[in-house]
C-alpha cells in the first residue's frame, strides 16, 4: 500500500518510491563530498570516510533490496515498449545488476578508502611528494581492480577495463577507445610536432598580468550568469580540482582554481564548469529522483562543457561581447584589444597541465592517461613507476617532462578518486561538442551574430 493512500500500489510506482529513497542517499553523499573538497577542514577526513562509507552501504542496501528487484521484474511486463516507464526499467535494472554484481563490504570499503585517498592527494600534490600517496593509490586501485574483478564474474564485462569505463559511458569499450584514441594519436602527434617546430611563437601577454582572486570571481560570475547558469540554484567555491556535482533539483554546485598571474585558467575553468552545470540545472525537474534523472553520461556532460569553455568561449564573437566586461574588472587589461587576445586563446603549445591544454593539444592528453591507466588496471605497471612513466609518455607524446610530480602524475583527482576508466570521456566529449555546435550552426542559424 502507499502511504496514505489507501490503494495498492504497482510495481512501477513501487520502483519509483523507492527509486527517490536511493537518490537521496545519493544525494546526501554528494553533500559530504563536495564540502570535503571546497570547506572541510584537514582534520575532519577521518570522519568524513566513516560518514561517506556509511552512506555508499545503505545505497548499496537499498540498490539490492530484494523487494526492488522484484518490483522491476513485476513492471517489466506490465510496461509498454518504447515508454517513459520502460526507460526507468532499463536504467533502474542496469544499476541494479551493477549493485549485485559488488559485495556490500567492498562497496563500503571503497567509499571509505576514496574519501582518505582524495585528503591525501590533496597534500601530496601540495607538497609535490608522490611517496606519500603512493600506498594509498595502491591500495584503491587494489580495490578497483576488486571490483571490475567482481563485474567480469557477473558476466556484465569482458575485460577490466570495459567493466570501468562502462559505468561512466555506457556499452563503450576499451577495444572502441584504443581505436579511436589510436586514430588520435597517430594524427594529432606529428601535427603538433609540426607546430612546434614551426618556430611561430605566439605572443600570449595580452592574457598575462597580476589579478585578484576577487576581480577574477567577479568576472567569471558575470560570464557565468550572461550565459545561463542560475546562482539561485547553484553556487561556486574554491577548490584543489574544478568540479561539479548536483545535489538534487535547484541544487548544482561549480568549483575553480585561479592563477594569480594569467586570467585564462580561471576564467575558462569557470566556463567549462559553468558547462556541466547548465546541463545539470537542464535536467527536467519531472525526472528528479528516479531512474532518469541523471546524466545520460558523462561523454554527453563533456560535451557541454567543452562546448561552452571551447567553442563559444575561445571564439573572436565572444569577445567581442566579453572584452569590456573584462577591462570593467580587469582594469590592468584595458589596451588589450580582441585581434591581440584572440590567437592568445588559441594558441597551441604543448604543455604539462590538462585542464589548461588548448584545443590542439588536449586529446593527447587524454591518450597518455588511457595508455596508462590500462597498464595499471591490468597490473602491467607497478605504482612506484607511474611518475617515470608518465614523463615518459609525455615526453613522447607532447614532447615535455614535468619538472615535478605535482605538474606530472599527480596533476589529476581523477586516481585520487578511483576513477579509472573515466578519463576516455573527455575525448568523447570534445568529439560531441564539435557535432553539436555544428548542428547548432545549421539548425539554429548563424550563432557567431547571436553570440
Amino acid at each position: 500500500m502507499e502511504a496514505g493512500t489507501g490503494t495498492a500500489a504497482g510495481p512501477v510506482e513501487t520502483v519509483l518510491a523507492k527509486w527517490s529513497d536511493i537518490a537521496s542517499i545519493g544525494s546526501a553523499a554528494a553533500v559530504l563530498a563536495w564540502d570535503q573538497e571546497t570547506l572541510m577542514p584537514p582534520q575532519g577526513g577521518a570522519q568524513r570516510g566513516a560518514s561517506l562509507a556509511v552512506l555508499a552501504g545503505l545505497h548499496h542496501d537499498q540498490l539490492v533490496d530484494p523487494a526492488l528487484i522484484e518490483a522491476i521484474d513485476d513492471a517489466g511486463s506490465a510496461v509498454e515498449a518504447g515508454s517513459e516507464n520502460e526507460a526507468h526499467l532499463r536504467e533502474a535494472r542496469r544499476a541494479v545488476e551493477r549493485a549485485r554484481a559488488v559485495p556490500g563490504d567492498l562497496a563500503r570499503e571503497f567509499a571509505a578508502a576514496r574519501s582518505r585517498s582524495m585528503q591525501t592527494w590533496q597534500q601530496a600534490r601540495a607538497d609535490s611528494d608522490f611517496a606519500a600517496f603512493a600506498p594509498m593509490l595502491r591500495e584503491l586501485v587494489g580495490l578497483v581492480r576488486q571490483e571490475a574483478d567482481a563485474y567480469i564474474a557477473a558476466g556484465l564485462a569482458e575485460t577490466r577495463y570495459d567493466a570501468l569505463v562502462d559505468q561512466y559511458e555506457p556499452g563503450t569499450t576499451e577495444a572502441e577507445l584504443a581505436v579511436l584514441l589510436g586514430d588520435l594519436r597517430d594524427q594529432l602527434t606529428p601535427l603538433v610536432k609540426a607546430v612546434a617546430d614551426s618556430g611561430v611563437v605566439i605572443d600570449e601577454s595580452p592574457a598575462r598580468g597580476v589579478f585578484s582572486e576577487e576581480a577574477q570571481l567577479a568576472l567569471g560570475r558575470e560570464v557565468a550568469e550572461a550565459i545561463g547558469f542560475d546562482f539561485d540554484a547553484g553556487r561556486l567555491d574554491l577548490s584543489a580540482h574544478p568540479f561539479t556535482t548536483r545535489f538534487g533539483a535547484g541544487d548544482v554546485r561549480i568549483t575553480w582554481r585561479y592563477d594569480d598571474d594569467d586570467f585564462r585558467s580561471g576564467l575558462f575553468g569557470i566556463m567549462h564548469e559553468v558547462g556541466h552545470g547548465l546541463y545539470e540545472q537542464g535536467l527536467p525537474g519531472d525526472y528528479a529522483r528516479t531512474p532518469l534523472g541523471d546524466a545520460v553520461s558523462l561523454g554527453v556532460h563533456e560535451s557541454q562543457s567543452r562546448l561552452w569553455e571551447n567553442l563559444v568561449g575561445r571564439s573572436r564573437a565572444f569577445w567581442e561581447w566579453a572584452l569590456p566586461v573584462m577591462h570593467r574588472h580587469l582594469p590592468s587589461t584595458d589596451a588589450v584589444t580582441v585581434d591581440a587576445l584572440y590567437p592568445a586563446l588559441n594558441a597551441v603549445v604543448p604543455s604539462l597541465i590538462r585542464v589548461e591544454a588548448d584545443q590542439g593539444t588536449y586529446n593527447l592528453h587524454i591518450v597518455a592517461r588511457f595508455e596508462i591507466e590500462r597498464r595499471l588496471i591490468s597490473g602491467d605497471v607497478d605504482i612506484d613507476d607511474l611518475p617515470d612513466l608518465w614523463d615518459d609518455t609525455y615526453d613522447e607524446l607532447l614532447g615535455v617532462r614535468a619538472p615535478d610530480v605535482a605538474a606530472g602524475v599527480l596533476q589529476d583527482i581523477h586516481w585520487a578518486m578511483g576513477s579509472i576508466g573515466y578519463f576516455p570521456t573527455y575525448t568523447l566529449g570534445n568529439l560531441l561538442a564539435s557535432q553539436l555546435f555544428d548542428a547548432a550552426s545549421r539548425d539554429v542559424g548563424d550563432l557567431t551574430e547571436q553570440m
